[in-house]
């Protein structure tokens, strides 16, 4: 017994007792921190479900009427739906919201459902939002920008121009709006000629020197040489998509020899040889290529006023709704057509 006690009181054996307890120990806030971990990633995976699976119909009319969120929450809720494209969730909130007798920001709210209803593209229900706004309140230069946006989706150029008067009325600039709107008109009546319809388009170009895009666009693509005429060699570099994609049958070669950038361009496409450089990188490549390698020219679009990039030219940008803010940004990329020309030239 007196030895037991003995081998008790060896502070070696009290040494090996710690070490067992800090490894019981150790072992224990690990499992019992891996199964805290487990069920967070539980609690985390069942709270994306439901995030991912958004409330029905019944379910959301519930939650609003409730009252537990605030209406500035739904409001914020509402637009991070629009956002993400899902239009439908987006309208059923603000839809709940107005039905509250008590929501103190009917008029905003009004405003984001009618906004919401145009970018779903529901252009009629967007066009009766905005105008019961302005019956109650007409002053309201944003209602009437996005109803102005409604009548020109819905190609009811006649009442958009009735839209511009009231923004007039409130100080606003309508000239460029006014002039945009005279030219997506003529481009969209099919019983004027082409003849009267580039000379007005004309008109509309030097009444400013609004729309260029817009107006040579058309030009170059029905009449080349009418375009060539009446060309603004200033803004050759705005063109330069158009003016690269012209038929080399229809190039105004004593306009292209007055001005250095047409040279450079025309050169730089094999058209010519006028010059041995340029200043724009992609074109002075393909001038020292010689026409030697299976190289192009690629075009992007942007938007001046918003920064957004575009595959795709445009007269009005989708993103701010800014009018003539084209910008074009040029890269080199491989020709395909090029490449299948040779192709087919093999096979003769």
């Amino acid at each position: 017994m007196n030895t037991f006690f003995i081998e008790f009181r060896d502070p070696l054996f009290g040494i090996i007792i710690f070490f067992v307890l800090v490894f019981i120990i150790s072992i224990s806030l690990y499992w019992w921190t891996k199964y805290l971990n487990k069920e967070k990633l539980k609690s985390l995976d069942k709270f994306l479900k439901d995030l991912r699976q958004t409330p029905s119909t019944k379910e959301m009319q519930s939650l609003v009427s409730e009252g537990n969120l605030s209406e500035k929450s739904w409001i914020l809720l509402a637009g991070l739906y629009a956002k993400n494209g899902d239009f439908e969730k987006s309208i059923e909130i603000y839809n709940e919201l107005l039905k509250i007798n008590n929501a103190s920001n009917s008029r905003e709210i009004l405003f984001l459902l009618g906004r919401t209803y145009f970018k779903a593209g529901f252009l009629e229900r967007a066009k009766q939002i905005f105008l019961n706004m302005l019956k109650n309140n007409p002053r309201t230069p944003e209602a009437l920008r996005y109803l102005l946006l409604v009548y020109e989706y819905m190609r009811d150029f006649d009442s958009a121009f009735e839209v511009l008067e009231p923004l007039d009325e409130l100080k606003h600039d309508i000239v460029l709006d006014a002039h945009y709107l005279r030219a997506m008109k003529l481009l969209n009546d099919h019983s004027i000629d082409v003849e009267k319809k580039t000379a007005q388009l004309l008109d509309i170009y030097k009444q400013d020197g609004d729309l260029t895009y817009m107006v040579f666009e058309y030009l170059f693509r029905v009449d080349p040489e009418y375009a060539w005429k009446n060309f603004d060699a200033s803004k050759s570099f705005l063109l330069i998509d158009i003016l690269w994609l012209v038929d080399p049958a229809k190039l105004d070669l004593d306009i292209i020899s007055q001005n250095s950038f047409l040279k450079e361009l025309y050169t730089a496409r094999g058209d010519i040889k006028d010059v041995s450089k340029s200043g724009v990188f992609e074109l002075d490549v393909l001038i020292n290529l010689d026409n030697k390698s299976n190289a192009t020219l690629s075009f992007e679009y942007i938007c001046d006023n918003c920064k957004q990039v575009f595959p795709f030219s445009f007269h009005r940008c989708s993103s701010c709704h800014a009018i003539d803010t084209v910008g074009v940004d040029i890269s080199l990329v491989k020709s395909h057509a090029r490449i299948e020309s040779e192709e087919n030239k093999s096979f003769l």
